[in-house]
Parts: structure tokens; C-alpha cells; sequence
């Protein structure tokens, strides 16, 4: 803590210190804390009509999380989550680091803005009209069935949408800049010249990447992993849109016990789950890429 806070102090002084310290406060205790305690307090009740609140009947049980476990159709759609989840995080790092190499080491410096400009520029567009746009490529007389039939890849249109294959697709599109640029940051800081001289000992591309620049990397790529495994799990509207009966995500289910079913009791159950596999993973990454705190904040 004192490490942190001696930079500030010198560099803000400690009035506007204090004054950040306490609006970061404020704002993890009011919009961060207190709604998950809420939902914590939420799901350990019952849901009763209002004339029972307060009663004999009102106790805290864990009736609500064992649902979960109770019915096949729920574990199956969460277990699906999470390994779909694990799949479009694999499938965006493998299309990321390239991408985040390329930018950091290759690139020539003047065309860099360029390159990047043409990154982020398409996630100025809300997430919702980005995954309409795949609604419309994916659709069954849409552009991309058009093309794959024309080239002769099938002899006629297939339905791409209502699987999980669309879900998936949309949501490595999606959340694709969440793990590039975490990426590339780590990436930006190699020093290239550690790149030539492994290359002119005889290093292979591979073995490049795999002692130097991976290692390098690692925190950039933890924090890409956490940050898409997180959004992928909680999305509702990529499934929603791109999904079917057949392709439901573990989301959809706490949505229609929110405001479809009305059991905000059993909702607030499944988000918790949700919540807990997501921290999780948080330290399955920290651990499997054996970083800190410090190392993925910086």
C-alpha cells in the first residue's frame, strides 16, 4: 500500500490523493460491494409472498444453490458455458497474439496509428448492432452462405444460426479487442534487440516466441484471458441473438429467473454461481501463468 500511495502523493499531492482514495472508495463500497452482498443476502432466502417476509419461514438456506445441481437441464447449459467460455477464449488468444505481435514488433512505426485506428474503430459501434451484424452474415441467405456456395463449398445454403458454432463466432468477434491490446502492451515493452540477437544465434521463430516473447508476454496474456473468459461467460446478448433453444448460455437461465420467472431468489443463486467460477479462473490464470496482482495491473 505504501508503495503505491508514496508515488501519488508526490505526484497529485495529498488533498486530490485523498480525494481519489475516497471516490474509489466510495464507488467500490456503493456499486460494487453492497449490490453483491445484496445478491449473496438475496439468494440465501426463500422467495416468499410479501405477507411471509420477516416470518417463521424466512431463514437462510441454501435450498437455492442446490437447484443447480438438481436439475440435469440447468448443470448441463452451465457446464456448457463454461467450456464454451474456455473455447472462445482459446480461439481469440490464438487469433490475438499474431495480431498483438505484429503491431508491437513488426509494424513499421508511422503506419501503427493506422493499424490500430482500424482495430478499435468497428467497437465504436454498440456490442448489440456488432452482433446483429453477424446475425445478418450468419443468416441462412446471407452473405457468407452466399459466398461458400458460389465457391462451391456446399452445394446449398446451411443454417449457421441457432448453434453454437454462431454463438462462438460472434463472440471471438466481439470481445476480440480485449485481448489484443493487453497483449500488446506486454509485447510493446520487449526490447527488440533481445528478438535480433536470439535470431542470430540461430533461434528458431518457435523457440523465439516460446523462451522470449511469450514469457514476456504473460501478464498481457492473463489479463487478455480473464478479461474475454469473464465477458463470454456473463453475455447474454451474442447467445441471445446468435443462440437457439439447442444453444442456450448459463445467462439466459438467470435472465428468465429474474424477469421471466419473477424468482429473483433463485437468480441471484445462479448469478453467484456465475461469479464464483469467474474468480475461478482468475486464479487459474494467475496461477497457470504464475503472475501477481502487481504483475496483471500493470
Amino acid at each position: 500500500m505504501r508503495a503505491v500511495l508514496e508515488p501519488a502523493l508526490r505526484r497529485y499531492g495529498a488533498p486530490l490523493t485523498v480525494t481519489l482514495l475516497v471516490m474509489s472508495a466510495a464507488w467500490v463500497l456503493l456499486m460494487i460491494a453492497l449490490p453483491q452482498l445484496l445478491m449473496v443476502d438475496y439468494s440465501l432466502r426463500p422467495m416468499l409472498p410479501p405477507s411471509k417476509l420477516g416470518g417463521p419461514e424466512d431463514v437462510h438456506t441454501l435450498r437455492n444453490y442446490g437447484t443447480l445441481w438438481s436439475n440435469a437441464i440447468h448443470l448441463g447449459i452451465f457446464l456448457k458455458t463454461v467450456w464454451g467460455s474456455a473455447l472462445v477464449t482459446a480461439v481469440t488468444l490464438a487469433l490475438s497474439y499474431p495480431m498483438a505481435f505484429y503491431l508491437a514488433q513488426v509494424a513499421p512505426k508511422r503506419k501503427l496509428p493506422t493499424l490500430v485506428l482500424m482495430l478499435v474503430v468497428p467497437f465504436w459501434i454498440n456490442e448489440i448492432l456488432r452482433t446483429f451484424a453477424w446475425y445478418i452474415i450468419l443468416a441462412y441467405n446471407g452473405p457468407l452462405n452466399a459466398l461458400l456456395v458460389g465457391l462451391g463449398v456446399w452445394a446449398e445454403p446451411v443454417r449457421l444460426l441457432g448453434g453454437d458454432g454462431g454463438v462462438i463466432a460472434g463472440m471471438v468477434y466481439v470481445y476480440v479487442l480485449f485481448m489484443v491490446l493487453p497483449i500488446y502492451n506486454a509485447i510493446e515493452t520487449l526490447d527488440r534487440h533481445q528478438i535480433e540477437a536470439a535470431h542470430d544465434l540461430g533461434a528458431g521463430w518457435i523457440a523465439i516466441h516460446r523462451r522470449i516473447v511469450v514469457p514476456h508476454a504473460k501478464p498481457g496474456i492473463a489479463v487478455g484471458c480473464i478479461m474475454t473468459f469473464m465477458l463470454a461467460a456473463g453475455s447474454y446478448a451474442v447467445p441471445a441473438l446468435l443462440g437457439g433453444p439447442q444453444s442456450r448460455w448459463f445467462t439466459e437461465i438467470i435472465y428468465n429467473w429474474f424477469f421471466e420467472g419473477g424468482n429473483w431468489n433463485q437468480g441471484a443463486a445462479y448469478a453467484f454461481i456465475l461469479l464464483v467460477l469467474c474468480v475461478g479462473f482468475i486464479l487459474l490464470m494467475m496461477r497457470l501463468f504464475r503472475v501477481g496482482l502487481t504483475d496483471i495491473a500493470r
